[in-house]
């Protein structure tokens, strides 16, 4: 019999961490560990460890006990309410730093096994919330001079690694289409809600943003592969990767996904704040939950900040086009994609089927 590894999930709630974990758990050789504040909901079916990572103690209590551990993929973020504005905030960069030390301290020193250590990044890596990134972005790209935590970690994760036999592999996906109760950059989420409440108002999908911008969208499930395929690849070792579905988008041609997913009509497009202007409306979310007996969660515990991560997509004017190179992951080895519009029509249909948004009405 195969001896199985053990993979430990960092940020087991999140869209990437549930995504993770939905995958080693289907490969059956892994055994997973899901580490999180609080239990995900709904359960992921990993064994479950709870802890805060900003708490060097607790970490050192509850993870250092952990033995035979080969993989560690480290999801963990904090951000701060306001969302993109802390992206360039000291404090944000000192916390998300400090969560990934106290980690590492706790779990290195008992595991001569771990092998592979997965970091997650993004397109912020090239400045993508500052202005116009160049078309495409490659990884060999010069560092971006604005302040980030990304570099932060990196720095620590490849002085830490210098002289052990482990190797780590860095990822820059776009947007990722997944699922979390809760998450700060949840867009399948957003989109959901608020066409359901427009719904539920008798108001046709209207898109809320300015202009037409070309990017692209990175689905969980396809990022767990890569993530899975890097632990294992050599060629994988100590690199970083962009991965995205493989194909190209603007926000307003996937529209038609949306509205199929509910059964409804298009409207006009018509620019507003969805950061600003759906809090308003978690009477009409808890009456869609009460006519469709949904899960008893309110608007701001489902979609919490990512309606600010949505304004950020839709409505940014300082660039037109956000796309990243996959040559290098594709010539290592990864050469695996999803067609955008069935990624984001599947990841809508998930969470009707789980109950966090209404389904299609006839």
């Amino acid at each position: 019999m195969a001896v199985k590894g053990t993979v430990l999930v960092a940020g087991a709630g999140g869209l990437v961490g549930r995504a993770v974990i939905d995958h080693f758990l289907g490969e059956r050789d892994f055994d997973v560990i899901a580490l999180s504040r609080t239990p995900p909901s709904p359960a992921t079916g990993a064994r479950h460890i709870g802890v805060d990572l900003t708490d060097a103690a607790a970490c050192r209590a509850k993870l250092g006990e952990i033995r035979n551990l080969t993989h560690i993929v480290y999801a963990a973020l904090f951000e701060k309410a306001d969302l993109t504005q802390g992206w360039l905030d000291a404090d944000q960069i000192a916390t998300n730093l400090a969560m990934l030390t106290n980690l590492l301290d706790a779990i290195e020193p008992g595991n001569p096994t771990l092998h592979h250590i997965s970091l997650l990044q993004g397109a912020k890596a090239y400045g993508v919330h500052l202005g116009q990134i160049p078309v495409p972005a490659r990884e060999s790209a010069p560092r971006h001079i604005h302040p980030n935590f990304y570099w932060a970690q990196e720095d620590f994760l490849a002085a830490r690694q210098a002289g052990k036999a482990w190797s780590w592999t860095i990822f820059r996906p776009q947007v990722v289409f997944g699922f979390a109760q809760g998450s700060m950059m949840n867009m399948v989420t957003a989109v959901g809600a608020y066409a359901a409440i427009s719904r539920q108002l008798g108001l046709p999908l209207v898109y809320p943003g300015i202009g037409s911008r070309v990017t692209e969208a990175t689905d969980a499930r396809l990022l767990a592969r890569a993530i899975s395929w890097a632990g294992r690849s050599s060629n994988a070792a100590n690199q970083t990767f962009n991965v995205t579905n493989g194909d190209a988008l603007t926000w307003e041609n996937l529209w038609p996904v949306i509205s199929s997913a509910f059964a409804m009509p298009i409207g006009l497009p018509h620019p507003m704040p969805l950061a600003r202007i759906m809090p308003g409306h978690a009477a009409t979310w808890a009456a869609i939950v009460a006519r469709y007996g949904l899960q008893d969660i309110t608007l701001d515990k489902l979609v919490s900040g990512s309606w600010q991560f949505a304004d950020f997509a839709f409505s940014r004017t300082h660039s037109t086009s956000s796309l990243l190179s996959t040559i290098k992951i594709r010539q290592a080895g990864f050469a695996d994609c999803i067609d955008t519009e069935a990624s984001l029509g599947w990841w809508l249909g998930r969470m009707q089927e789980l109950r966090y948004l209404p389904p299609p009405e006839a």
